[in-house]
């Protein structure tokens, strides 16, 4: 540790020097947290199998009921009740080199991140259910988490005073509605209620880091905070059963604040309050969707996506001391676009599996980086992406066979009988690119980092 550093460790100069390597680094994590399953780094956009083997070009297909995530209006082509479930396991590393070649290793905890990011839906078509006095309206709940788990640095490595450790266990709560207006035309509108849980983790966003020698900090808080959402989803060609062959989708989520209140720790013990006001930005996104194959017996779609993403929203993370003192962070990050190509081919009609749908799926994304290197942070992988990937869906209809041994329809639960089943299931690699960084805040973060990281999702979903 360098003498300049010791001196730091004033009472004033410690709590200062902290809060400055706070606001580079963990308040960028509370503004988005990496995963793999994003195609928006650091949002985690991978909310359902089905569409993240399609690398999340899913925004003008939403036909099943993680529509709640990337297309609310497309619940409308949901019959019934239906539900689904699912989780993302993410690993992978990022290795690093100083400018001197000095080397360190991060990771997600080990080989993946606990607790794993997932989702849970459930939507009812209240015409279908015979309640028509609303016309042709869709309810439905969601639960994500949007923001992944943790990152973790040794606790001996370069850059021990910008970060050791960091997790954000975000929790999404999304009541929702859908309604169709025509028979081609379909809106959205729902609240995504942003808010942390001790059933996750320890219910906080933290952050830990080593600025000194014996010293260990950890920065800590949580808020609740509300936006919305609006959709359309638009057909504008049908085939002659009625179903879509081309289709266009609109999304747009607003920015939601978060005024962050916690405590600031000096190994285990209190040293002030603190609040800090961190920004989740807004996301537009435009879809099409292509069906160049759908007959009763397969379909065969082709999809392109575009995110846009606000992250020039993060301007600054002001920090506020229990003392009243205010320290000013510029932070200047740019907005980002993402784009993403999915496609499926499904058979709907085999004679070896009667009843039974089959879908291969596959897709890539690149994605941009929104952090200049004056404030990049090693807890977030900040730099151009690529990621590729592919999957599998199966959906065994009421009269199906499971295994040979009983009807799908069969496997409910007392008179909650269900007319399908399904299970889909995603692989994905995040490539990035390698990125130098320079002239950072905290000379210790500048050098390169390499990272890739896997991620594997599975859903379940029940249609009655």
């Amino acid at each position: 540790m360098t003498d300049a550093w010791n001196r730091c460790w004033s009472r004033t100069g410690s709590l200062r020097r902290i809060w400055m390597l706070w606001v580079c680094g963990v308040g960028l994590c509370v503004a988005g947290f990496p995963e793999v399953a994003s195609s928006q780094v650091p949002r985690i956009q991978g909310q359902g199998a089905a569409a993240s083997a399609m690398s999340n070009a899913f925004s003008a297909q939403a036909d099943d009921p993680s529509a709640l995530h990337y297309n609310p209006a497309g619940m409308t082509q949901l019959q019934g009740v239906q539900l689904m479930a699912g989780a993302l396991a993410s690993g992978g590393s990022t290795n690093f080199t100083s400018l001197t070649g000095v080397t360190a290793r991060g990771d997600r905890n080990g080989s993946a991140a606990w607790p794993p990011p997932g989702h849970t839906y459930i939507t009812a078509n209240l015409k279908s259910l015979g309640v028509t006095a609303l016309g042709d309206l869709v309810i439905g709940v969601g639960l994500t988490v949007p923001f992944g788990s943790m990152t973790r640095w040794p606790n001996d490595g370069s850059f021990r005073s910008a970060t050791t450790f960091s997790t954000l266990p975000l929790m999404d709560i999304k009541p929702t509605l859908a309604y169709k207006v025509t028979e081609n035309l379909s809106l959205g509108l729902g609240a995504d209620i942003y808010t942390f849980s001790n059933l996750v983790g320890e219910g906080q966003v933290e952050r830990h880091a080593i600025p000194a020698a014996g010293v260990k900090t950890e920065l800590n808080g949580k808020d609740t905070a509300a936006g919305f959402n609006a959709s359309l989803l638009y057909t504008a060609l049908r085939n002659a059963d009625g179903k879509p062959l081309a289709n266009i989708g609109i999304v747009y989520r607003s920015q939601a604040t978060l005024h962050l209140s916690g405590e600031l720790l000096r190994n285990g013990a209190k040293v002030s309050d603190a609040n800090a006001t961190l920004v989740l930005p807004q996301v537009i996104t435009g879809a099409i969707a292509i069906w160049p194959i759908r007959t009763k017996e397969r379909e065969w779609k082709l999809e392109m996506d575009v995110d846009y993403v606000g992250w020039k929203s993060v301007r600054n993370l002001d920090v506020t001391l229990g003392n009243g003192t205010t320290i000013a962070q510029p932070q200047n990050w740019k907005s980002t676009y993402a784009v993403m190509i999915g496609s499926e081919y499904k058979w709907l009609a085999l004679e070896s599996l009667p009843h039974w749908e089959v879908a291969l799926r596959a897709g890539y994304t690149n994605q941009q980086n929104q952090m200049p290197n004056l404030t990049f942070d090693p807890g977030i992988p900040s730099w151009d992406l690529h990621i590729v990937g592919g999957g599998v869906g199966l959906l065994c209809k009421e009269e199906g066979s499971f295994l040979g041994l009983m009807r799908c329809g069969d496997l409910g639960f007392g008179s909650l009988k269900p007319k399908a089943i399904g299970l889909d299931l995603s692989l994905q690699a995040g490539l990035y690119e390698d990125r130098t960084v320079l002239g950072n805040r905290n000379p210790t973060v500048d050098g390169t980092y390499q990272t890739t990281l896997y991620l594997g999702n599975a859903s379940i979903r029940m249609v009655y």
